[in-house]
């Protein structure tokens, strides 16, 4: 009994054939001493004695099983230094990339903040101002009227997002979750549309917003941008997202198609009508060839006219234009900020089952 409940002690790892013969022969006998028998006749007389020697067997199993190795748990040279400077190399790279690419806004900045007595455009260049000034920034606000560009640029930027979202979700939709005939055909065309370069359709739009008498106007600023075929295809893709059960429960429910867009597809699809707006708003709100275009009344002039204004105003005082330019940049990354937090997956369908 006691050689069963413990491994016999013998001078190798594996035990001796004598020793091994003896534990299993005790082995049996527990069997047949617990099964009631007295002599076991080479045949199962019960269930109970047929588990018995189960046991008896995979206690053989075990007795012939070679101790296993414990694992090495000995650290290797470099198990730890090599993942670390893999990951210190690919900072340090992405860093001095980031470092190139903001290398233009961070002299920007700093010559919007820079006095006049300083040189501007030494080699290498001073990042930090030596004097810090806010001087460039009022002698701008001064002299010219920004506060009347900047509130024309909000004003445009915020309708040409409002409309656009409107128009291309509207689109969007149908083409989506609709079945008709040339559906895809449509859509097609819609998409091809973005190979068409701005420069080619811009005559044909000043003459039609011409003769809408739309020169020098707000509505003519917004006219070129309340839809987009890349707007159109972003929220296509995103409808197509959005789990049918959630429609086919507001049916259910009596909603019309339009109502279906509003209540249950628009909210599902916040983050690409973030996305889409942040697009559309920073497009907006840097466009230059088409403002010039269409507009010769400063009154209307948005921030880019503006801070290209300072450059004949001034004589190319590049104090003055960069400190325009940060007042024109701001607001765009004031509005990234903002609506960065809407940026995340939905849960459209967290409450569909299968």
């Amino acid at each position: 009994m006691q050689r069963i409940n413990q491994r016999p002690k013998s001078a190798g790892p594996y035990l001796t054939e004598e020793e091994l013969q003896e534990t299993l022969q005790d082995a049996y006998d527990l069997a047949l001493e617990r099964a009631g028998l007295e002599a076991f006749e080479g045949r199962y007389e019960s269930e109970e004695l047929a588990a018995m020697v189960d046991q008896a067997s995979i206690i053989e199993l075990w007795l012939l099983t070679p101790p296993s190795p414990m694992p090495d748990f000995s650290l290797k040279p470099g198990t730890f230094l090599k993942p670390f400077l893999n990951r210190l190399g690919t900072y340090l790279l992405l860093s001095a990339i980031a470092f190139v690419m903001l290398l233009p806004l961070l002299w920007l900045v700093s010559t919007a903040f820079k006095a006049a007595t300083e040189d501007i455009f030494q080699f290498p260049p001073q990042f930090i101002p030596a004097q810090p000034t806010l001087e460039n920034f009022v002698k701008v606000w001064q002299t010219n009227p920004f506060g009347r560009y900047l509130f024309n640029s909000t004003l445009v930027a915020l309708l040409t997002v409002g409309l656009n979202l409107l128009f291309c979700s509207l689109a969007a939709y149908p083409l989506a979750r609709l079945d008709f005939r040339g559906k895809s055909a449509i859509f097609t065309l819609i998409v091809a549309t973005i190979l068409i370069p701005f420069q080619i359709v811009m005559i044909p739009l000043y003459i039609l917003a011409v003769q809408l008498g739309l020169r020098n106007t707000y509505l003519g600023l917004i006219f070129p941008a309340i839809a987009s075929a890349f707007g159109i295809f972003l929220l296509r893709q995103a409808f197509q997202g959005v789990p049918k059960e959630l429609e086919e429960a507001a049916r259910m429910d009596g909603c019309s198609d339009l109502e279906i867009w509003w209540h249950v597809m628009l909210p599902s699809i916040r983050p690409a009508l973030v996305t889409l707006a942040i697009f559309v708003f920073i497009g907006s709100w840097s466009d230059f060839l088409w403002p010039l275009i269409i507009l010769d009344r400063p009154e209307y002039y948005t921030l880019p006219l503006g801070v290209a204004k300072l450059a004949g105003a001034f004589s190319l005082d590049w104090r003055l234009i960069a400190a325009g330019s940060v007042i024109s940049i701001a607001p765009i990354l004031l509005f990234f900020i903002l609506m960065q937090r809407y940026i995340v997956p939905t849960e459209a369908g967290s409450g569909v089952k299968g």
